[in-house]
């Protein structure tokens, strides 16, 4: 993952990592936390239990364990006074400086492990032998309590070959050897998304804030007349309060005198008073809110509120951390991760966040003696919201390619593929930065034309949902698959323009559904019935389908027409033919389904006119379709609002109905 100079955006759906780039970059570069057996992933666990239990002993065993590599690039005006002794490469042109970290297990070590575990096998063996109801301890339970003494932290620098943009592992630096001290070269700070902001009662963490924000500023260069003020009269406030204890403890005083504790001519206590400038921040400041003249304590905030106040404490508290003590020099680069932002906060105050954050944070490390730094921060998060004001370039997306691999994909490099037509890119990011960002999340997606579709696809997949479990449990079947409903599926309106989303879905790499009209025109391009059409006048059928024949295009497979996109599946749906008609669109193949319906309700149908034409039963669908549709979105909640409880009074077109069971499967 390459970060942005100043604000990186990582994205993507659970468990694609976005937590675990914040783990793995605190437990190698701050060293805080160690490492624990439950860091490594099932299949490692499997292969390394594996290969201690084998009978057979590897010839060789390379070094197993996690990993990291961080690629550095600097230009002629960064200070190389803190890397010099990491570069591997003098030549001018080579700007390049890999770091490694390891947390491996080697050869020696395994074969360590095989023997240690085989005497603890022993051991757990002869407890339950002695005592009939213990329960020998495992593989993983011998590693979990183990592991450090089997698995090191090594850390170095690598050649880079600008020739062919690799690394070369050979003869590496270690930084741990050459008493290297890193945390010169990176710091990195991060604020995470279990944070302890409450609002009970007891609970005072802004408050507590205050007294760290202070500390840390007191410590740094950018001490302000107003700490020096602070100081100045705590001093006065000493003596004032010294004079007064004399008075308020003299009694205490004499009689530890008449008890012998003080010898006269000879010692002497008195109370003074030190007030510390830290501590005594520490205990006696109270973050309130001001409602109407009333002060108000913090924890009758609402969560959200004190959730982003905290933030922009802990940020300012991490800055100062950034700068350093006055007689150290900032690291070379600072980076600083906020991991969901969005935690217990709506939507509005997730975009004033992210159209601040910049703001907050551009201005890098600067120092009051002029030392400045730039400031690299990421920020992950599931919120749509945020994703849709935030600058198209600064998104990283995390995706799964595989059983326990993941790659990182910018959006920016979409704009490559989009080369031919420079208007496609354009329209794609202005539409899924102002509307639709819910889809970098999705797991499926379902595209669709307009608002009827918008309004009725949620109770389709409901009906769906019900009419399979009840066809299921009639046959004594389990269903093998979520309902729809229960599934992480995006429903975006793409209008004529699901074309444009092809190289969007591939790069997403997601099972993605097209519900469309087949679009009939006859040789002069007026639309027309199917059955006297000779062509589509649909873009997107035009643009997937461009080599199916108008007669195969009418013969729509059960599940639609499916096609191979990249990495992606997409099933394109239209009408086709039910009952002996084939309708040309939704109120078209709707109406024929449901006449009765429609005819039943017409009176109350707000999205119809000449309703009257519902009683000649020799108008086809399509002329009641294009006659007596007044407004389709009135239509779609006519459907609604006239439906039963379990909306078994009408049916699903079966494109729709098919689209949907194929997108249901995994």
């Amino acid at each position: 993952m390459d970060l942005q100079d100043e604000l990186s955006l990582v994205i993507g759906k659970n468990n694609t990592g976005k937590t675990s780039i914040l783990s793995v970059l605190d437990k190698f570069i701050n060293e805080k936390s160690k490492f624990s057996y439950e860091d490594f992933n099932i299949d490692f666990k499997n292969d390394l239990e594996g290969l201690i239990k084998s009978a057979a002993v590897p010839d060789e065993f390379p070094s197993k364990g996690v990993k990291l590599k961080i690629y550095i690039e600097y230009n002629e005006s960064d200070d190389l006074s803190n890397v010099s002794r990491v570069l591997m490469d003098l030549d001018p042109d080579n700007n390049n400086i890999v770091l490694g970290f390891e947390y491996i297990v080697s050869y020696s070590d395994f074969l360590r492990i095989r023997t240690d575990y085989a005497a603890f096998t022993t051991s757990e063996n002869a407890k339950k032998i002695k005592k009939k109801e213990y329960k020998p301890r495992e593989l993983k339970d011998f590693l979990k309590q183990n592991l450090e003494a089997y698995f090191k932290i090594h850390k170095f620098s690598f050649e880079y070959d600008t020739a062919t943009n690799k690394i070369t592992e050979t003869k590496p630096i270690d930084l741990v050897r050459e008493n290297i001290n890193l945390k010169d070269i990176i710091s990195f700070k991060y604020i995470s998304a279990r944070r302890d902001v409450t609002n009970k009662e007891k609970e005072n963490t802004l408050s507590k804030q205050t007294s760290s924000l202070y500390k840390k500023k007191e410590d740094s260069s950018d001490k302000t007349q107003a700490t020096e003020d602070f100081k100045d009269q705590l001093s006065e406030t000493d003596s004032t309060l010294s004079d007064i204890y004399k008075k308020l403890f003299k009694d205490v005083i004499k009689k530890v005198q008449d008890f012998g504790g003080v010898k006269l001519n000879d010692t002497d206590i008195e109370i003074i008073s030190t007030l510390q400038h830290r501590e005594l921040l520490e205990g006696n400041t109270t973050v309130v809110y001001t409602h109407d003249n009333h002060k108000l304590p913090e924890h009758y905030n609402g969560l959200g509120y004190m959730n982003l106040i905290s933030m922009i404490f802990e940020i300012e508290i991490l800055v100062q951390d950034f700068k350093k003590e006055k007689d150290k020099k900032p690291a070379d680069i600072n980076l600083l991760i906020i991991e969901e932002p969005e935690a217990h906060t709506h939507p509005q105050m997730q975009y004033v966040f992210i159209k601040n954050i910049k703001k907050l944070l551009g201005e890098g490390i600067k120092r009051d003696d002029g030392i400045e730094r730039p400031l690299q921060y990421i920020i992950t998060t599931h919120s749509s919201h945020i994703v849709a004001d935030s600058d198209f370039d600064d998104i990283k997306y995390l995706k799964t390619i595989a059983k326990n691999s993941v790659t990182a994909k910018n959006l920016k490099d979409l704009r490559v593929q989009y080369d031919a037509d420079p208007k496609q890119y354009q329209f794609l990011k202005q539409y899924l930065t102002i509307s639709r960002a819910e889809i970098f999340f999705a797991d499926k997606a379902i595209l669709i034309e307009g608002d009827t579709e918008r309004i009725l696809i949620p109770t389709f997949m409901r009906k769906v949902d019900l009419e399979e479990a009840t066809r299921l449990e009639a046959e004594g079947k389990a269903d093998t698959f979520l309902p729809l409903l229960s599934q992480n599926i995006s429903t975006i309106e793409v209008g004529a323009y699901s074309q444009i989303f092809e190289k969007f879905i591939d790069f997403l790499g997601i099972k993605s559904l097209i519900l469309t009209d087949i679009d009939a025109v006859n040789d002069d391009e007026t639309a027309c019935p199917v059955d006297e059409g000779t062509r589509t006048s649909n873009s997107a059928i035009k643009h997937f389908l461009p080599a199916v024949t108008w007669n195969n295009l009418k013969a729509l497979p059960v599940g639609g027409r499916t096609i191979i996109v990249g990495s992606s599946t997409i099933c394109i749906c239209y009408q086709q033919e039910e009952n002996t008609y084939h309708a040309r669109s939704f109120e078209d193949a709707f109406i024929h389904l449901n006449r009765a319906f429609v005819k039943a309700n017409k009176d109350t149908f707000q999205g119809i006119k000449n309703a009257s034409d519902f009683d000649d039963d020799i108008k086809s669908p399509y002329v009641l379709a294009a006659n007596c549709v007044k407004k389709k979105t009135h239509f779609a909640l006519d459907i609604l609002y006239h439906s039963n409880d379990k909306f078994s009074n009408w049916n699903i077109p079966a494109y729709i109905k098919n689209g949907l069971l194929w997108l249901k499967e995994d």
